[in-house]
């Protein structure tokens, strides 16, 4: 039995043995069916979240314009995040939770893909560009909103296999 002061001690892949910084080399991985699920949440002052559970934005329909911002910015991370791989994406869902009594919009996005490099950052990226959005259309009438918790959920697929968040 080993005890976890046994495990090896992971390295940061985005460095090399000299330190500097580069994109990891995935050419010699297979192609493999991945999906990473991702949440994150915003909080506002009750009356920004009636208007946005009401549809009465002025600029719109919020939810509907952050669900088709998301799902651009996921198709966008590799211009964003200096290190990622381009990837096709095969699906991205992005679905939204309304809790009034917390004012709360949770955002939760499936993103998967056929592919040597796993989607963690697609899911990340559009759950985070999603809340931002909202934030966006929404800023004139509360600029306290607050987004939090944009967490990995679940990822399958690839070398290192399933993994669900423990919380």
């Amino acid at each position: 039995m080993h005890s976890p002061t046994d495990a090896p001690i992971p390295t940061l892949t985005h460095f090399d043995a000299a330190g500097q910084a580069h994109m990891v080399d995935v050419g010699h991985k297979p192609e493999t069916q991945r999906s990473a699920q991702v949440s994150g949440s915003i909080r506002m002052a009750p009356a920004t979240f009636a208007m946005i559970a009401q549809g009465s934005a002025k600029k719109g329909d919020v939810l509907g314009i952050a669900r088709i911002a998301a799902i651009q910015g996921s198709k966008r991370t590799p211009e964003l995040i200096p290190l990622c791989h381009p990837i096709a994406l095969t699906r991205v869902d992005v679905s939204f939770a309304l809790d009034a009594a917390t004012c709360r919009i949770t955002i939760e996005v499936t993103a998967e893909t056929v592919s040597r490099t796993g989607v963690e950052m697609e899911a990340l990226t559009a759950a985070s560009i999603g809340l931002l959005t909202i934030y966006d259309m929404c800023k004139a009438v509360d600029r306290g909103m607050v987004i939090e918790d944009i967490r990995l959920l679940e990822k399958s697929g690839g070398k290192s296999g399933h993994w669900i968040a423990s919380e």
